[in-house]
């Protein structure tokens, strides 16, 4: 009998332990799928499933462990508050599903749904005035319930009906989905859904005289009730998660497991150390332990380590699979992107180190593209810095004078140390200039010169890796909007393959004009052209098919094609009609000075910008149109000298 006694101990608090996991793991999850895409009709609904079970499994534990009366009965009634509304819920959920599917109701549906909102809402108000439900029993069978009467009994009968048709509505969804891994989310609603819902049906039982005589019985049954609704309405979620966001099922997985472990995982299980912890306590003859302090802050910081330690490792085994080496790289760009202000920290650092081996009271480093600064760092003395004119005149004139010069170079008071990079095609290129104010005439020793140059090898090399980087964000930053069109797409017809057929890629991204004026300023070559995100579209990797594979001249072609699509047709004249097509062709194909541009054109040099800017927006429209048309086979047609293209 004792053993007994304890057995029925023992799978009580393992109940109280499981009822309250669910309940946790239901609010974290009603958290993390309102979080992000609250708007989409299927999350609004899956989240009122989401608070049923909350309000069923909290109604429970808190009144499986409160004292006073009243305070269980109130929270019971909480509890059938959930199981009341559970039904029309359900069929909302299912009624949406099957309209998502592409079979929207045409009246009938959802005015049964709305009915049934009526109907249950009436009797879980009806809950407060006995008449849905009746008062607490006097006694636990074998936990607190509320005394069940002739309607409860016909709330029976209806949960079932309405169950048999959210099961039918979801088997006609699963019809309508042609995709295999539609169709496989599909499955998962629907055994969510009928997991939940018949697992819930264990409440409806309790003071039962069945399970009131084999406790042992009723236990088994409530804590495989709460395993599979923790289980499936995690399922759930994660199938829900799928629509309105345009994350990947690599995205989605990862999220959610990242969410459970950090989150409910944690929680519940510091809450059964707790509960443990309390109970052995009790048995001790103690009502508090101080074992349970020290178990609760323990157990948390033990769960939280060992989840930093191996949760990386169980993310990538389930959930990367064969696209592991890509996503670690991916990754790895994150976790080592030079950003602009580690970059200025490290010259910074680099500067003041190269001062104190010369020595010399302060010193610069100039960032180059092309011969144009487009950026100074400088440390030390300030006052001896700011005397020196560091601009583009500046860089010039220092290339003149010291021509092939490398190394440590004295020039004019100054000690200079180019920073120089040799690329792929062999060519080296000034990355960055370091200038450093002389104090004295003293020799400079060999040994501080070897360190110097070691420290200007490691600076040309963080400004080269800057840059390079940049061209990869550039290169995302294109890639962007086509990458948001397929994530649309797919989610757009998970589930309904009649979405298309009408879906439409939308426009290009913004800032093209700022790329296509950086392309045309470097049109005879330079990074800003062959750096350009414009070098991602399928346009120009059609016309590298033309150009031996490459891109940058290329890239040159769609520009010099766009200009002549802007050509008025007859002669050529320098008047208002030709005059942004002038405007380019001096200007970027020519290459010729604002000044002389203007003087030609007879227009101030003000004036000449305000018209460039229209016509690098002209340019952008053309390529945008251009790459709209592009197949990505090599053979888009040649477009240039149409009538229909001329520019206002």
């Amino acid at each position: 009998m004792q053993l007994m006694i304890n057995l029925s101990l023992v799978l009580e608090t393992l109940n109280q332990i499981l009822y309250a996991g669910v309940a946790i793991t239901a609010i974290a999850l009603l958290m993390y799928a309102t979080g992000f895409n609250f708007r989409d009709r299927i999350v609004q609904t899956f989240a009122l499933i989401l608070v049923c079970v909350v309000l069923i499994y909290t109604g429970e534990t808190v009144a499986a462990v409160s004292d006073k009366p009243e305070y269980i009965q109130l929270w019971l009634q909480l509890k059938w508050i959930g199981l009341m509304m559970l039904p029309a819920v359900y069929l909302h959920f299912s009624d949406t599903l099957l309209t998502v599917s592409g079979r929207p109701s045409r009246g009938r549906r959802k005015t049964f749904v709305w009915l049934t909102y009526l109907f249950t809402g009436l009797a879980a108000v009806l809950i407060f005035f006995g008449i849905s439900i009746g008062g607490l029993a006097p006694e636990k069978a074998p936990m607190y319930y509320l005394e069940r009467n002739q309607v409860t009994l016909y709330f029976g009968i209806f949960y079932i009906v309405v169950m048999a048709m959210v099961s039918y509505n979801l088997v006609r969804a699963m019809i309508r989905t042609v995709t295999k891994t539609g169709l496989r989310r599909m499955i998962y609603l629907f055994l969510g859904a009928a997991a939940i819902a018949i697992s819930s049906i264990i409440f409806l039982f309790h003071g039962n005289s069945w399970f009131a005589l084999h406790p042992h019985w009723f236990w088994f049954f409530s804590i495989l009730g709460s395993l599979i609704t923790g289980f499936f309405v995690v399922v759930m979620t994660y199938t829900v998660s799928f629509f309105g966001l345009l994350w990947t099922d690599r995205q989605i997985k990862s999220r959610l497991f990242r969410w459970l472990l950090r989150g409910p995982f944690t929680v519940a299980i510091v809450l059964g150390l707790t509960t443990i912890a309390r109970r052995y306590g009790e048995l001790q003859g103690e009502a508090y332990s101080f074992y349970v302090p020290i178990v609760m802050v323990g157990g948390f910081l033990l769960i939280q380590y060992a989840i930093n330690i191996f949760s990386p490792y169980i993310e990538k085994s389930f959930f990367w699979g064969d696209d592991r080496k890509d996503l670690e790289a991916i990754q790895s760009l994150q976790d080592r992107m030079l950003t602009n202000r580690d970059l200025h920290q490290f010259l910074e650092t680099t500067v003041a180190l190269i001062s104190d081996r010369l020595p010399v009271s302060g010193g610069f480093i100039a960032l180059l593209e092309g011969q144009n600064v487009v950026k100074t760092v400088s440390a030390g003395d300030q006052k001896a810095i700011e005397d020196i004119d560091v601009s583009d005149q500046f860089i010039k004139q220092v290339q003149e004078n010291l021509g092939e010069q490398e190394g440590l170079i004295e020039w004019d008071g100054l000690y200079l140390v180019p920073l120089e990079f040799a690329f792929e095609d062999e060519k080296s290129r000034l990355l960055g200039l370091g200038g450093f104010v002389k104090n004295d005439n003293r020799e400079v020793e060999d040994e501080d010169k070897e360190a110097i140059l070691q420290l200007a090898e490691r600076a040309t090399l963080a400004i080269k890796d800057h840059a390079l980087q940049k061209q990869v964000l550039q290169s995302l930053s294109a890639l962007q909007t086509e990458v948001d069109y397929l994530q649309n797409l797919r989610a757009a017809t998970s589930f309904n393959v009649e979405k298309l057929k009408n879906f439409q890629q939308p426009e290009l991204p913004e800032g093209m004009s700022t790329w296509v004026k950086d392309a045309l300023t470097h049109y005879w070559g330079g990074p800003k052209l062959t750096n350009n995100p414009l070098m991602q579209f399928k346009v120009v990797e059609e016309k590298s098919g033309n150009q031996d594979g490459n891109r940058t001249n290329a890239l040159r072609t769609v520009l010099t094609e766009a200009i002549e699509m802007t050509k008025p047709s007859g002669e050529r004249k320098f008047t208002s009609e030709w005059l942004l097509y002038n405007i380019l062709e001096l200007k970027f194909l020519q290459g010729k000075k604002v000044r002389d541009v203007a003087r030609k054109l007879a227009v101030s040099e003000a004036d000449l910008y305000r018209k460039q800017k229209i016509a690098i927006e002209g340019i952008a429209q053309k390529i945008a149109d251009m790459e709209a048309n592009a197949n990505g086979n090599g053979d888009h047609a040649e477009t240039a000298n149409e009538p229909e293209e001329k520019t206002s």
